[in-house]
């Protein structure tokens, strides 16, 4: 996948472009070595290729502008600020944070365009694969619960989302309804449960393969499913089946499920890769859309600004472009917790930069409140200068999307809310003295308050605490100080153009 894999569908997408015909102009002619819809996903070798497509769109981060998934979903939370040089830099982002977005945002337009392409490509391998071998029948199950992903991020962050599961033929493409999210999740739980009977376990796959979905990946996303529809005991049981199934664990230490080395490790259920290996400059670098790009350029923008900028002696934390920046309460929720080890691992406080030899010479700096997030950090570690390469350009840092510790804390809510408070705080716990907390035994409401507050430490700046406060309730309260509007702010807007082209009813509260 840490290579371009369009070039592999191109000949299978060729004949939607192509028609027969008795004419004899230069575009009725034969395209030498092109392979006719019909006849492709048929061998091992085409099924394959079309896979690695589905798979792709995991990556598209930058194709025609900057549209992280990860940031597009952090940004509405109370972990940090969108940060850059000003209130205008990059406004679609600045806007998320603010919630001042509209349908025309282009963050949220290739966040749901990105996920319906992946929905696309992965419709064309489930639909049209006979499932002849051992491996076409695993390929159909990987992308069926690729296809659940990009569903439950839609349906997550949109609500009632247009459910397509085969090829829409062109009348459709204006009267092609959303579907109700109570039947995107059925769909959703069919697929991943068709799926789990089918994949490897992630122990069966060869290290150069842990990127693809596995067992113990359907089994976590199905228990997300479960959750998020309040299905607490159906949740808790597919969160237990990944626990008990020996194939994860938690990091001994937790900075290790960040480092290089703990790439597709014990803790990884689900991740996305990206690489360094095109050494990219500033002259070959794929800013042009369509163009595939294979490092994470959002690591450089999530950097400290380069300018004011200098690092402690001995950290290897680059400058960078000054977005993503965190806020005081999160901070301030660490030292409650009294927990140093996630804090120092997630974030650097301007106080520590002087304190460790470093320097920040600046004042007034837009949406900065005193620090900046490592987590996701802009490291020399993460990154190369090796033949011509410009370090800004070429960070490998995979993005992960299901940990094994967001497992734990998943079934430990979902034992709660299935008064399985001993198992509740079994997992909960798993996860504190991971980070050198200790074990505490709240009960009651006290226990939900703990596994709310571990999920806002454990997690952050991984795109998950605005889905939670959402789907809680509280963020009406929580987000109410950043701008948040109940009965709007729960949801993102469907993009202009599927509004205007498509005829699709806007969500509550946009124009």
């Amino acid at each position: 996948m840490k290579r371009n894999i369009i070039q592999y569908t191109i000949a299978g997408m060729a004949a939607l472009l192509l028609s027969s015909s008795c004419g004899k102009s230069f575009l009725d002619q034969e395209i030498p070595g092109r392979t006719p819809l019909e006849d492709y996903y048929k061998t091992d070798a085409d099924v394959l290729a079309a896979t690695y497509a589905a798979y792709d769109f995991l990556q598209a981060e930058y194709n025609w502008g900057w549209g992280s998934p990860l940031l597009v979903k952090t940004f509405p939370s109370d972990e940090g600020n969108a940060g850059g040089n000003d209130p205008g830099d990059q406004g679609h982002y600045q806007s998320l944070d603010d919630f001042t977005t509209d349908a025309q945002n282009q963050g949220v337009l290739w966040v749901w365009r990105v996920n319906y392409f992946g929905v696309y490509r992965s419709n064309q391998v489930i639909n049209r694969v006979k499932g002849e071998t051992d491996l076409q029948k695993r390929l159909v199950a990987e992308c069926k619960t690729l296809r659940a992903y990009y569903y439950f991020e839609l349906t997550a962050l949109w609500g009632d989302v247009p459910l397509v599961l085969g090829d829409l033929k062109p009348e459709q493409y204006n009267t092609t309804k959303r579907t109700p999210r109570a039947e995107v999740y059925a769909q959703l739980e069919k697929d991943l449960l068709e799926a789990v009977a089918i994949l490897p376990v992630k122990s069966a796959l060869p290290a150069a393969q842990r990127f693809r979905v596995s067992k113990g990946t359907a089994q976590a996303l199905l228990g997300k499913v479960y959750l998020y529809q309040q299905k607490w005991a159906e949740a808790a049981a597919k969160f237990n089946d990944v626990i008990v199934s020996g194939e994860y664990d938690l990091e001994d230490k937790f900075p290790a499920a960040f480092s290089k080395q703990g790439e597709f490790g014990v803790e990884s259920v689900f991740e996305v890769p990206f690489s360094s290996s095109k050494k990219y400059n500033w002259d070959n670098f794929p800013w042009d859309r369509f163009r595939q790009i294979e490092s994470n350029i959002h690591i450089k923008l999530m950097g400290p600004r380069e300018e004011p900028y200098k690092a402690m002696p001995g950290d290897s934390l680059l400058g960078g472009w000054g977005f993503n920046l965190p806020k005081k309460k999160l901070y301030d929720a660490y030292v409650a917790a009294g927990d140093v080890e996630r804090r120092k691992n997630t974030i650097l406080s301007l106080t520590e930069l002087r304190a460790g030899g470093g320097e920040w010479n600046a004042t007034n700096v837009w949406d900065f409140e005193g620090y900046w997030q490592r987590k996701y950090g802009s490291f020399s570690t993460l990154t190369t200068d090796e033949g011509g390469a410009v370090t800004d350009l070429n960070y490998g840092t995979n993005t992960k999307l299901i940990r094994y510790a967001d497992v734990l804390l998943m079934a430990a809510e979902a034992y709660y809310r299935s008064n399985n408070e001993g198992r509740a705080r079994t997992e909960l716990n798993k996860v504190r003295v991971r980070a050198k907390l200790g074990e505490i035994q709240p009960a009651g409401a006290a226990l939900f308050e703990a596994i709310v507050n571990e999920r806002f430490l454990e997690l952050a700046f991984e795109g998950f605490r605005y889905l939670d406060l959402v789907r809680w309730g509280r963020a009406a309260t929580e987000l109410a100080p950043l701008g948040f509007r109940a009965n709007k702010n729960e949801l993102l807007p469907i993009p202009n153009e599927d509004v205007r082209v498509g005829n699709l009813e806007q969500n509550q509260g946009y124009n």
